[in-house]
């Protein structure tokens, strides 16, 4: 699956446009983490995509988040290893783990919205966001209170945290014009 097939794939079980661009951003920072790192850039990104296929049709029971999108995943003939990264990112339900995805994913989950919401309070331009900006907020707790900085703080096993945030602003710089931002 590519990137056009797996945005197709996300826009036929989500509707509200906020979720696609999270999932959007998201998929960017996976996208930037993997280059980085020495891995498969598609594939990171795909599961960014793809993350939260099923959170719409769940209705916030997380207890099913994770495996409705599994088996919607692999009903639409997505690689199982692939699939099984977009499950296990309900850490909620999954617990830890320690593979290099599945510690992006749920960083690059977390980090988006703050990213975002740190544009926003700059009138939305990510231009003018920066890893000061981020560190800064990732303090105050009740700015983007949805965001688990304990997720963001995992990433540490694998960068610097201002790394990863300046990873996380580029990527979401790149898509831009695609989130509505500046």
């Amino acid at each position: 699956m590519n990137q056009h097939e797996a945005i197709a794939l996300l826009k036929t079980h989500v509707k509200k446009e906020s979720l696609v661009n999270h999932c959007l951003a998201t998929a960017a920072i996976m996208k930037g983490l993997a280059i980085h790192l020495g891995e498969d850039g598609e594939a990171w990104e795909i599961m960014g995509i793809l993350h939260d296929i099923d959170y719409e049709e769940i209705n916030g029971d997380m207890n099913l988040h994770g495996e409705r999108g599994y088996s919607i995943l692999l009903d639409a003939n997505l690689e199982e290893d692939i699939a099984e990264v977009i499950r296990r990112h309900n850490y909620e339900k999954f617990g830890d783990f320690d593979t290099p995805a599945d510690i992006a994913l749920t960083a690059a989950d977390n980090i988006s919205g703050l990213v975002i919401a740190c544009a926003m309070v700059k009138g939305g331009s990510v231009s003018d966001v920066t890893t000061k900006t981020v560190r800064k907020k990732l303090k105050d707790k009740s700015f983007a209170a949805g965001c688990n900085r304990e997720r963001i703080k995992k990433i540490e096993v694998m960068m610097e945290l201002d790394e990863f945030y300046a990873i996380s602003i580029h990527a979401l710089q790149k898509i831009k014009s695609e989130l509505g931002l500046k």
